[in-house]
């Protein structure tokens, strides 16, 4: 990409977005094209198409998704499946009607089978049955890289897909009930007082967790090196066991209480770190230890999120 390219980041108000656009402003990019949900509907197909149509656009990094814990998996999953899967649609039929140069495609780790050989590659990608626990995304997302594997097969449409670990930082979705792991122990110790904190399962899986910015960095050094709708992990090479990453967490918000575990709620998929040598061996290697981004991302919590 030059420096004037002009660059449309979908979903840049969320976490993955947010971050792609201050990397990219970092770099001295100067045209970089956003536009909020209320002027833009992305499972509209004819909004989409008007959208490119009037918009100089060369480059997509797609990061417009609906995303969610275990919770909101389960609670809108027939959400996640229909709305991912208009917005992938609607953005790769649109920028290949367009003739868009390249396309970044985002997707996550819960694509994986839940019993995938560890560390999960590539190439293990519709090899057994999913996590029911995020299958309506991962659902969705399977089907956006297969998409993009077919127009890149049919009219070599160039493209490539990102599935990342478990993502947290800035512009993260702290909400009670419909949040990740890390922001909901964030905001459960912060807002807990010297009360007790309850956390979900029995805190035995290990879960491999990447900061938000080290996505950003590695889109860019991704949307430069591939272009055949390969798939490539993205990931930190930090795995940690849920109840040692509660217990970091409430050190870091300062929290004294006692925290419980609820073993009727589900575990999700017990251990699922990334084999990421794809991009690796291109010398991408990520910046963050997971105690920084951590601290960072609380701090960043204080500073802008308000509700209790």
């Amino acid at each position: 990409m030059e420096k004037n390219s002009y660059i449309y980041v979908s979903g840049h108000n969320g976490l993955v977005g947010s971050a792609i656009v201050r990397k990219l402003r970092y770099e001295g990019f100067e045209n970089i094209i956003t536009v909020s949900k209320a002027d833009l509907d992305l499972t509209n197909t004819n909004e989409v198409a008007r959208f490119f149509s009037e918009n100089k656009i060369e480059y997509v990094f797609d990061a417009a998704a609906k995303v969610g814990g275990i919770y909101a998996n389960d609670r809108y999953s027939a959400e996640f499946i229909y709305q991912n899967t208009m917005i992938q649609n609607n953005l790769i039929n649109s920028s290949f009607k367009n003739n868009i140069k390249k396309f970044l495609f985002l997707g996550s780790v819960c694509i994986y089978p839940k019993f995938a050989p560890i560390p999960v590659k590539e190439e293990s990608l519709l090899c057994g049955e999913l996590e029911p626990t995020n299958e309506a995304y991962a659902i969705s997302k399977i089907h956006g890289i297969h998409l993009l594997k077919a127009y890149n097969k049919q009219y070599g449409f160039k493209c490539v897909s990102l599935m990342p670990c478990n993502l947290y930082g800035p512009n993260d979705n702290f909400h009670p009930l419909n949040s990740h792991v890390i922001p909901a122990l964030i905001r459960k110790f912060h807002f807990a007082g010297d009360g007790p904190v309850e956390c979900w399962g029995d805190g035995s899986p290990s879960r491999e967790f990447m900061y938000v910015d080290d996505l950003a960095d590695a889109c860019l050094f991704s949307i430069s090196n591939f272009q055949d709708a390969e798939l490539v992990n993205i990931g930190s090479g930090e795995n940690i066991k849920i109840k040692d990453l509660a217990e970091s967490i409430s050190k870091i918000t300062g929290y004294k209480g006692s925290i419980s575990w609820n073993k009727t709620k589900p575990n999700g998929t017990p251990d699922r770190p990334l084999d990421c040598s794809r991009i690796s061996s291109l010398g991408w290697k990520p910046k963050y230890r997971l105690q920084k981004g951590l601290e960072e991302s609380y701090e960043w919590f204080k500073e802008n999120y308000k509700h209790s």
